[in-house]
């Protein structure tokens, strides 16, 4: 158990999506003037903690490993997936809830006596390229400080 404490890329990606998720409701706060505790522990948002965790990953390598390692080819290409995926499919997925959620409020409306009883979907799914790029920035200093100065 000493040694997995000691393995700075894992430790950097850890406390990096634990950052990013932390930061989440404070970042929140301004733009919408309400502290949303629910936001510790969400998906979405900014700063993307899947991308500031996979960044610090890759980061952590590439300084212990260098270019050239296979280690570092893996989480690049880890790294590169997860990232599309938090852009692209997990962002859709996001906007068709918020469209089946509306379309649901519609039906509630119109059959108020019937049994139709609606259940949201989350729609705080995926990331903006914004997101991304705050997790990127975490992702690359948590992996400099994890690797290089702890």
């Amino acid at each position: 158990m000493d040694q997995i404490l000691l393995n700075r890329p894992l430790a950097a990606a850890f406390f990096s999506a634990v950052f990013a998720q932390f930061l989440k409701p404070f970042i929140f706060y301004p733009i919408e003037k309400k502290f949303d505790i629910h936001l510790f522990y969400s998906t979405g948002g900014m700063p993307s903690s899947h991308t500031a965790a996979v960044v610090a990953l890759c980061t952590s390598i590439l300084v212990l490993e260098g270019w050239n390692s296979y280690y570092f080819a893996i989480s690049l290409t880890f790294a590169a997936i997860v990232i599309h995926d938090s852009m692209g499919i997990r962002r859709a997925a996001g906007k068709q809830a918020a469209i089946i959620n509306e379309w649901s409020r519609i039906f509630t409306e119109i059959h108020e006596q019937g049994q139709f009883t609606p259940e949201n979907l989350k729609t705080m799914l995926g990331h903006s390229f914004t997101q991304v790029v705050g997790g990127f920035a975490l992702g690359i200093f948590f992996g400099l400080l994890f690797t290089i100065i702890l």
